[in-house]
């Protein structure tokens, strides 16, 4: 049989990397996977579940966890240019070397029990952060928790972010269902702490464990990453310090560790990036939840335009109302009431930079959309 030449090939034997056509609900096999692994437990493993903000979440618990001293493994999901990326040792992504030879060790027993692409990159993440002996693992959920990959391994804390309709097809059409699935990350965690939540979804995740609190928000003035929601986010990340430090799982100064979520960068998220005379912001949110939590940002920035396009078996066009309250403009790929409809956002991106060259931009619907407008604008020499 032909071998594979590069991780990407070696991993599209698994099928689809998106989400929710990648998911595959259950524990068994990742178990399956693990087992022969013998993996090391850490000292302290956290997870993440939520509808939004889970990557800028994780993103800076990480680097406030590095600031204490500790050596930090932290997987996340999806990935914007480069699979590594969802796999990182103290904020470097793993090596295509280390990545390879993992893959080809445990790809075999991956296709006999017929494991999904999410579950693999899981099970990769695991035995890369064991073999590494880091101290702490922060796992970011895939779909919901109950029985994502990333729940299958035990934890010692769980944090919730905002939830909100998403992944309906898996997890329900209600709130309410939602929110149970997505608590379940919470399940055996000595700690969970959780961000504001609407009242319904608060009262499920507090009957599901009575443990859990609220964390408090704070103001953070000169926070790097863009957008009010980040305010939460950076909360969140904070209040599981605190516990931390509270609990005596770890020894940290709390103003370093203020002072790395501070200055912690996400790709993807309100990214901004200079185009000659054009300011272009990059966002991934796709999902009407994740918009609404965008919209009192994007409000002051003065937008010309705004590229929403997204997968091929999504679509914003619940949001474009609220969105074309924020740019002159509002175009994309699919949805009523666009102001021009383009194939791609590449092709959106050269028409909107011709009309304003020196205008303002959002481009926003996925990591995928995330990753088209990166990438054309590197070939094109204007970002690096």
């Amino acid at each position: 049989m032909h071998k594979p030449e590069t991780i990407e090939s070696w991993l599209e034997q698994l099928g689809q990397p998106s989400a929710d056509r990648d998911y595959k609900p259950g524990h068994q096999r990742m178990h399956d996977l693990l087992v022969p692994l013998n993996l090391k437990r850490p000292k302290l493993r956290i997870r993440i579940a939520g509808t939004n903000g889970k990557g800028s979440t994780a993103f800076m618990l990480a680097v406030a966890l590095q600031a204490c001293g500790l050596k930090l493994g932290l997987y996340t999901s999806p990935h914007i240019h480069h699979f590594n990326e969802r796999i990182r040792i103290n904020g470097e992504p793993i090596s295509n070397d280390a990545l390879l030879s993992l893959i080809e060790a445990m790809m075999p027993e991956a296709l006999a029990i017929g494991a999904s692409y999410f579950e693999m990159a899981t099970a990769l993440a695991l035995k890369h952060f064991s073999d590494s002996e880091v101290d702490v693992e922060i796992l970011e959920a895939g779909v919901g928790a109950r029985l994502d990959a990333t729940t299958a391994v035990d934890a010692d804390m769980a944090l919730i972010t905002p939830i909100g309709l998403d992944h309906q097809a898996w997890l329900g059409d209600t709130l309410e269902l939602v929110a149970m699935e997505k608590a379940y990350a919470m399940l055996e965690c000595s700690a969970s702490i959780s961000a504001p939540q609407t009242g319904e979804v608060e009262s499920i995740l507090c009957n599901f464990s009575p443990k859990m609190h609220i964390a408090d928000m704070e103001r953070w003035p000169n926070l790097t990453l863009q957008g009010e929601h980040q305010q939460t986010n950076a909360s969140l990340a904070l209040a599981a310090i605190k516990e931390l430090i509270n609990k005596g799982s770890i020894e940290c100064d709390i103003d370093r560790a203020r002072s790395a979520i501070t200055a912690a960068q996400v790709p993807g998220r309100l990214q901004r990036i200079e185009v000659k005379d054009a300011t272009i912001w990059l966002d991934a949110a796709h999902n009407h939840h994740a918009v609404e939590a965008l919209l009192p940002t994007l409000k002051m920035l003065n937008l010309d335009s705004i590229m929403v396009f997204t997968r091929e078996d999504r679509d914003l066009s619940d949001s474009l109302e609220l969105l074309r309250n924020c740019a002159t403009r509002v175009v994309g790929d699919k949805g009523d009431g666009l102001d021009h409809v383009f194939r791609s956002v590449v092709d959106a991106l050269k028409h909107e930079l011709n009309e304003k060259p020196n205008g303002n931009h959002l481009v926003l619907g996925s990591f995928i959309t995330v990753a088209a407008a990166l990438n054309w604008l590197r070939v094109q020499g204007l970002v690096r």
